[in-house]
């Protein structure tokens, strides 16, 4: 466990962190980020939330086990894929559709990079998780 202080500001600095790879997460399929270093970031908010408050607590923070959120994202990336050659182009093609209630675009481009981002999440998460149930 860690000091005063850093069990004080973890959940600050946790917050503001998933915040900012959730922000990194949906500029990427524009601009640089994306979902693999989205999910670096959320990693690492979930292993400083870790070393504050201890690896159950993390555990309960993520309502899943970190490998089965890996899964869901590996199985979302892989949908993304398959999604273009239902529609006959080559796999991984980029398609775009807005919804119009929401006048927002959704593309395979976007549900990929979320699916890299849930892999990479978990991932990291399940490593730094068992490392810190070590010590």
């Amino acid at each position: 466990m860690g000091t005063l202080i850093f069990r004080t500001a973890a959940p600050f600095l946790t917050a503001l962190m998933l915040l900012f790879s959730v922000f990194v997460l949906l500029r990427g399929h524009n601009e640089p980020g994306g979902g693999f270093i989205g999910g670096l970031i959320a990693a690492s908010a979930f292993a400083i939330h870790g070393l504050a408050f201890g690896v159950p607590a993390v555990r309960r923070a993520l309502h899943f086990h970190p490998m089965a959120v890996s899964g869901f994202g590996l199985a979302l990336a892989a949908l993304s894929g398959f999604l273009s050659l239902a529609f006959g182009v080559p796999f991984l093609t980029g398609l775009w559709t807005k919804i119009p209630v929401l006048d927002v675009d959704v593309s395979t481009v976007m549900t990929f990079d979320i699916g890299v981002y849930l892999v990479v999440v978990g991932a990291i998460t399940s490593v730094a998780l068992g490392l810190e149930e070590r010590e």
